[in-house]
């Protein structure tokens, strides 16, 4: 088992060490959702957009495959002068689901220097601000952003953010209220998926004490964009008298992508440490773990074919753990310890559109169990 942690770190190093050698700038490659709603050559007036994700997933047994419009977000942006801009997000889920995934006015207060308020994206590794189907390979997304980061993240807050081009750096900085962790004499949080179900998406969040959010973005070395970010706070309760009912957190991301000509390397790595997590689980009778940790590492490489249509085979490794270490008398349970391996195809048949298909090898650490395997096709959109 040691040996084997060893090689994938071995494995996860490599990749993020290739990243190093690049030609072209990525963060021309990489749009905001606000730049591409409201954008710099928008001189005024409204601005629409969206993206859909439909899936087709089939597991490997004797369970049907399924059909799912997953995602369709529509984009709503208002841009008041060259200062003052609104951003949105409308999200429906599985046709049946409503959700405000994005609500924020940015304020350029100087060249330097943005001030956002509102439903805003925790800036943590690469996928939670930059989940538009097309930007991504595979049909969903990584594991590692669902149930270490718990994409899509956001909550309310306010904060700065800005663009420092003598230093090739992009900061961002803000408060928001944490996850809620107790509610009418119950706790939320468990080991199965960590703070998932703690987002409070700006829907009557409940705020005890703001949680500080940072990310540093370096992109001066061509081709290579890298990102160091932070979440540090408590979780949020609805009895206050009861210590208790709420968690410490402190995650810690490194992300990197890489890009030279065809060839698309990134990495990721996720770690989130939870305290007082004995006396929580105590309390609620959950099983929260009191460390987090997730990383992935990709490679992909695009054929061009006629115009913009382009076919890229990729290949991912995950791993992740949402009960790493544990607190009390309970012992962490392995099935949640997974490592997965994930290959397909993309085929970009215009700017925005694309098919998917890939398949997905999923292990865990529980002895003698065996890998599950899924068949994943689906289209992407973004306009």
């Amino acid at each position: 088992m040691k040996k084997m942690k060893k090689i994938k770190l071995a494995v996860f190093t490599v990749l993020i060490s290739l990243v190093g050698y690049s030609q072209e700038n990525s963060d021309h490659n990489q749009q905001s959702v606000d730049h591409h709603i409201v954008g710099d050559g928008i001189a005024k007036g409204v601005s629409i957009g969206g993206y859909v994700q439909i899936d087709y997933n089939e597991p490997d047994g004797s369970e049907p495959g399924l059909l799912d419009v997953h995602r369709l977000v529509m984009f709503l942006g208002y841009k008041f002068n060259d200062k003052v801009s609104f951003v949105s997000e409308i999200e429906f889920e599985h046709v049946t689901e409503v959700y405000l995934e994005q609500a924020y006015i940015k304020y350029k207060a100087t060249e330097k220097l943005n001030v956002l308020a509102g439903i805003i994206l925790v800036p943590m590794g690469i996928i939670n601000e930059y989940h538009e189907p097309p930007t991504y390979y595979g049909v969903e997304r990584p594991n590692v952003d669902s149930y270490i980061v718990p994409t899509t993240w956001r909550e309310l807050g306010i904060g700065v953010s800005g663009k420092i081009d003598n230093a090739s750096i992009k900061y961002q900085a803000y408060l928001f209220n944490g996850f809620k962790s107790y509610a009418d004499g119950a706790g939320i949080l468990r080991g199965i998926d960590g703070l998932r179900k703690g987002r409070q998406k700006g829907a009557e969040s409940i705020i005890n004490s703001p949680n500080f959010s940072t990310k540093i973005d370096y992109y001066g070395i061509a081709g290579l964009r890298v990102g160091l970010s932070g979440y540090f706070g408590k979780t949020q309760t609805d009895d206050t008298s009861i210590e208790a009912s709420t968690v410490g957190v402190s995650m810690i991301g490194l992300d990197a992508r890489y890009k030279y000509h065809n060839l698309e390397l990134r990495g990721q790595y996720i770690n989130t440490v939870l305290s007082d997590t004995e006396a929580y689980n105590t309390l609620t009778g959950k099983d929260l773990g009191s460390k987090m940790y997730g990383y992935y590492g990709e490679v992909a490489y695009s054929f061009n074919l006629k115009g913009v249509e382009q076919l890229t085979p990729f290949l991912r490794y995950e791993n992740y753990n949402t009960q790493a270490e544990v607190e009390g008398g309970f012992i962490a349970n392995k099935a949640y310890d997974k490592n997965e391996l994930i290959f397909g195809l993309n085929y970009k048949v215009a700017e925005g559109a694309a098919f998917k298909v890939d398949y997905q090898l999923i292990n865990n650490a529980v002895t003698g169990s065996n890998t599950a395997k899924q068949f994943n096709a689906g289209v992407a959109i973004w306009f």
